[in-house]
């Protein structure tokens, strides 16, 4: 049973860290600065996707004028500056699930829309590091498109659907189902239903590594 997987990824903002209050904030103060308001129905809308995705919401509500690389900038900085100063709530069963999996030798990455200095300054307020991350600059398509799934599968050298994904929004979902991992979703803000072949969990605490051994020879 142990070797029908082959791999465990992880999303990062939402299933690894509460980091979503601190994205809501720096949102809330760039269409501040672009001139409009910004509500939880807004942040529900890019959990789980790109900065590009973000740039074009954000520009759309905007009533002041901003160039994309402004605008993206004050987003990348924002956030890196609050990871560096908050403290960033670990999610439940996060810390013991990353550990129980590294120390049985199972490869496992890392797989964020994020860009690169905010998974940086993820990693470093939790000390953490991952063999194998992708990121938001690693890949041409981000989610809910599969590349950044696919991309990671081929770094572990394991085929998609020997992978596990476990991600926290609609987004996330469907870039690992698309890119054929079986996938188990843990919703954050946005709930997400059962489909075929999709699990859903409430918690990180309740998965373990046997129960993801146990899941992957099912398939």
């Amino acid at each position: 049973m142990p070797d029908m997987l082959l791999g465990v990824l992880f999303d990062m903002d939402g299933l690894l860290v509460d980091s979503e209050p601190l994205w809501f904030e720096v949102e809330s103060s760039v269409m501040a600065r672009l001139g409009g308001s910004w509500g939880e129905r807004d942040q529900a809308a890019l959990v789980g996707g790109s900065l590009d995705k973000s740039l074009d919401y954000l520009l759309a509500k905007a009533t002041r004028p901003a160039s994309r690389h402004t605008v993206g900038r004050w987003m990348v900085d924002g956030m890196v500056e609050l990871l560096s100063s908050r403290e960033v709530p670990v999610m439940p069963g996060a810390r013991q699930l990353l550990a129980e999996v590294a120390a049985a030798g199972v490869p496992y990455g890392l797989v964020t829309s994020s860009e690169r200095p905010v998974m940086e300054a993820v990693l470093a307020r939790l000390n953490v590091t991952f063999p194998v991350t992708v990121c938001g600059d690693d890949v041409s398509h981000s989610k809910p498109d599969p590349e950044p799934y696919l991309l990671a599968a081929a770094k572990l050298g394991a085929g998609p659907g020997s992978c596990v994904a476990i991600e926290d929004s609609p987004n996330g979902v469907a870039a690992a189902e698309a890119a054929g991992c079986i996938t188990v979703a843990v919703p954050s803000i946005v709930p997400i239903g059962p489909a075929p072949g999709r699990t859903v969990a409430g918690s990180l605490t309740e998965l373990s590594l046997a129960w993801l051994q146990a899941l992957a020879a099912s398939r």
